[in-house]
């Protein structure tokens, strides 16, 4: 047998080994199912760094008080050893790392004072206990670290697991549940789509939970950075399209129309058209839950029909 043919019947084997695994990977449910594995709806950055907006008091005792290579810059990111002032931790324990940022004030709730907004920076992990100090090594950067971050517990939180739902619907009625605003995003981000952190002004008090979903809706019309200056193209009153040999006609098809039974009134313009008309509503997106807090929860925005804004309402579906 030649090389070359060898050669082929070898990868002819391959190739056909890795089609019965493949099959075998994707076998089916008994009732017909692809099996899937079951995911969360967020990992990584958007669980431990998302962030949150609290009324509650913040512990300042332990804190970041040093860097190994603190001599060379300010900044401490993943790798890097830090010194907390830390008393009674181990080796292994793992903190997370927060930074106050002060207190909220945005034009978007009327619930008044939201309280703090805390940046979540990341974690690190005790490498080493001293008597009055502890060396961590920075075990997740979602930013850059500062001495003077406070250090904090981890917590183990709860993400909401990913479920098939239908499609978004953009005409969708309100559910007649709480609505807040979303007032800032993480970052300070303010056009948003698929998988941006928010916060928004409904919380525990609106008995708000995690893994509830909200509707992301504007008033029609709304949601541009300025208005519309653009006026009607052509005025009602305005005539004399037609040619000057054949006289067709004095009408522009860009015109509106002109009220009144007979069309010998004013021209209706698209201002005067919306009058009287009901509250109709957009609908921009969805957003799913993932943090708690008194007066407000972090959100994280799973479906977009287009940008969403700071600003845009939400309700409890």
């Amino acid at each position: 047998m030649s090389f070359q043919r060898f050669g082929k019947i070898s990868v002819a084997s391959l190739f056909a080994a890795v089609c019965i695994l493949g099959s075998s990977a994707t076998a089916q449910r008994p009732g017909g199912d692809v099996a899937r594995r079951p995911m969360r709806v967020a990992e990584g950055n958007n669980v431990q760094c998302a962030g949150y907006v609290t009324s509650s008091a913040i512990d300042t005792s332990s804190r970041l008080v040093g860097g190994w290579n603190e001599q060379d810059g300010w900044f401490y990111s993943q790798g890097q050893f830090v010194y907390l002032n830390t008393a009674g931790a181990k080796v292994g324990d793992r903190f997370a790392v927060v930074r106050p940022r002060g207190q909220v004030n945005t034009k978007w709730s009327s619930k008044g004072k939201l309280g703090m907004y805390v940046q979540e920076v990341g974690s690190v992990e005790v490498v080493r206990v001293k008597g009055d100090h502890a060396v961590a090594k920075v075990h997740r950067s979602c930013d850059n670290f500062l001495l003077g971050d406070l250090v904090r517990p981890m917590e183990n939180r709860e993400v909401p697991m990913f479920v098939e739902r239908p499609a978004l619907d953009v005409f969708a009625d309100a559910s007649g549940k709480a609505k807040g605003r979303l007032f800032m995003a993480r970052d300070n981000q303010e056009v948003l789509s698929r998988e941006n952190i928010v916060y928004v002004d409904l919380g525990a008090e609106d008995n708000v939970k995690i893994g509830d979903y909200l509707t992301v809706f504007r008033p029609l019309g709304k949601g541009n950075l300025r208005g519309n200056t653009a006026k009607e193209s052509v005025e009602a009153r305005v005539g004399g399209f037609g040619s000057l040999g054949y006289r067709g006609g004095e009408f522009s098809n860009q015109t509106a129309r002109k009220s009144g039974d007979n069309a010998n009134g004013r021209g209706v313009t698209s201002d005067k058209a919306k009058e009287g008309r009901p509250d109709i509503r957009k609908v921009v997106g969805e957003l799913i839950v993932l943090n708690v807090k008194e007066k407000t929860a972090t959100a994280m925005v799973v479906r977009n029909a287009q940008e969403i804004h700071t600003g845009d309402w939400v309700e409890i579906q």
